[in-house]
């Protein structure tokens, strides 16, 4: 009897995930399968799972109830539109640390805020840049030609990105001293770019997820003063294992505070589910890590 009830619970919560009915806190598991069963159709149902799913993880930031959220179109530098995703708070004097991600070689897509409303959930106002003036794209090539476009002015992409910054500390919701940069691929190299830049508003901390190109010129990353999270694959074949060894050199020989992963049997851009490297366990394990950093340095 117990195992028949026990299939027909199972059966049930399944039911109201898919239909996405409304639950009270009293029916918080219910509410978790909802969530992962929603993200599941973004690709982020291993971020989501290490976020609010797994129970096992002991800190406190990844145990807490997803916070409901917020989100916005913003004007952050001239005419260019970010996605601004944040907390609802009733604390109208609470300043809460921020973050300002930056998107892969397809632009400011529905993937990348969804990941912003997933951070969100974690009490991070978040401001997702656009370097692609509104363009998104799946097609290589373009993706490639707008890229190419940025990495031949770097500094159009450089001032969009410290206006991000500029944005995020001016609204009264943000600790202003609690901003870091986090980015995935063309992204991560971006948020790179910007720590190297940051001399006038310094950061709290630097995420780079499989960002290109890296750098192992000390002079350069004396500029930064904060942590640096850095997330790779052993397989990328776009940025070699001894690239990445010595990026981590040059940043212990510059006595900057850093976090090196290099996972083994995924290549580049394994973190995102569109791509054929897509590694589910060494993205949950990548973002677990990820919200620890961000928990730490803010």
């Amino acid at each position: 009897m117990k195992k028949k009830l026990a299939i027909i619970f199972s059966i049930s919560l399944l039911v109201l995930a898919f239909f996405g009915f409304s639950m009270s806190s009293q029916q918080q598991s219910q509410s978790i399968v909802a969530d992962v069963f929603a993200q599941q159709t973004t690709g982020l149902s291993a971020m989501t799972l290490v976020s609010f799913g797994n129970g096992n993880n002991n800190n406190s930031s990844f145990n807490t109830n997803a916070q409901h959220i917020e989100n916005k179109s913003v004007n952050y530098f001239g005419n260019v539109t970010g996605y601004l995703a944040f907390p609802s708070s009733t604390n109208q004097k609470e300043k809460l640390p921020a973050v300002v991600m930056i998107h892969e070689n397809k632009g400011l897509n529905d993937y990348i805020k969804s990941s912003a409303n997933l951070l969100a959930k974690h009490g991070y106002v978040v401001l997702a840049v656009d370097l692609f003036n509104g363009e998104t794209t799946t097609d290589q090539k373009r993706s490639s030609e707008l890229t190419s476009k940025i990495r031949q002015n770097p500094n159009i992409a450089i001032e969009n990105m410290k206006s991000a910054v500029k944005y995020l500390g001016s609204l009264d919701n943000v600790n202003s001293s609690k901003i870091v940069s986090l980015g995935w691929c063309f992204g991560g190299g971006q948020s790179l770019q910007l720590a190297l830049n940051s001399q006038d508003h310094p950061l709290a901390g630097t995420v780079i997820y499989y960002g290109v190109p890296l750098t192992n010129n000390t002079k350069s990353l004396s500029t930064i003063k904060w942590p640096v999270l850095g997330i790779f694959g052993n397989k990328d074949m776009a940025i070699p294992v001894e690239t990445v060894k010595q990026f981590q050199k040059a940043l212990n020989e510059t006595g900057i505070t850093n976090e090196i992963y290099i996972y083994p049997g995924v290549g580049h851009a394994f973190a995102n589910p569109s791509n054929p490297n897509y590694g589910a366990k060494e993205t949950a394990d990548a973002w677990e890590k990820t919200l620890a950093f961000l928990d730490k340095y803010t």
